[in-house]
């Protein structure tokens, strides 16, 4: 059976809390971690944090063949109340910890190779170290899918456009929903199903990709 980490699966309605059990189904041996939960509790902000959380997992359950990368760390703010600490911990959660556990796994994957898959997002104004981390996020994760495809790992970063996990209010969900040309908000079931593709056999050939996979909601202008 294959192993896949998750990292960011803590809440009950997040977009990993719904890729675990879709995982499961599939076949795959399923660790997760979060900041204080999961089978593997770990502060990513620590810089020897991420290297240690992939060995461990090795360690104890065996070489990892998969990767889900959705962990995050978000307080919104702009250019003129963004502190220095805010943006070093964004910056060190969504995109430092990332290189570094890629790094890792590729080192200990399955002789076999192995895929990634990590999250990201279009936040910008009025969210910019969110913003801004998830951008370097997107060049690690797409350098990752050239200098590791030599191992048979693929690389991907999904970027799946306003989810339903428990941040909409009435209003905010109406509004996007009458936006969308599905005509309803993503859930992480969704994201799920493409993530499980993603990582599956069949899906190994895309890889270095930033795909969209919001429904057409970003193909709206």
């Amino acid at each position: 059976m294959p192993l896949v980490l998750v990292t960011g699966a803590a809440r009950a309605d997040s977009i990993a809390a719904g890729v675990v059990p879709r995982l499961r189904d599939d076949g795959w041996d399923v660790v997760t971690s979060d900041l204080d939960t999961g089978d593997y509790p770990c502060d990513l902000a620590d810089p020897d944090a991420p290297t240690a959380l992939i060995e461990r997992v090795v360690d104890e359950r065996g070489p990892l063949s998969g990767l889900v990368l959705s962990h995050a760390h978000c307080v919104e703010s702009g250019i003129l109340d963004t502190s220095a600490a805010s943006f070093d911990r964004h910056v060190a959660v969504n995109a430092r910890a990332t290189l570094l556990m890629i790094a890792a796994f590729a080192r200990h994957a399955d002789a076999g190779g192995g895929a990634i898959v990590a999250y990201t997002s279009d936040h910008t104004t009025g969210n910019l170290p969110y913003g801004a981390s998830k951008g370097a996020l997107d060049r690690i994760v797409i350098s990752a899918a050239r200098e590791l495809g030599p191992r048979s790992i693929s690389a991907n970063v999904v970027n799946p456009g306003p989810i339903d996990t428990g941040w909409m209010d009435a209003a905010t969900r109406a509004a996007l929903t009458a936006q969308h040309p599905l005509g309803r908000a993503g859930t992480p079931r969704d994201i799920a199903a493409i993530t499980a593709f993603l990582l599956s056999p069949d899906g190994r050939w895309i890889s270095g990709q930033l795909l969209h996979a919001d429904g057409g909601f970003s193909a709206r202008f």
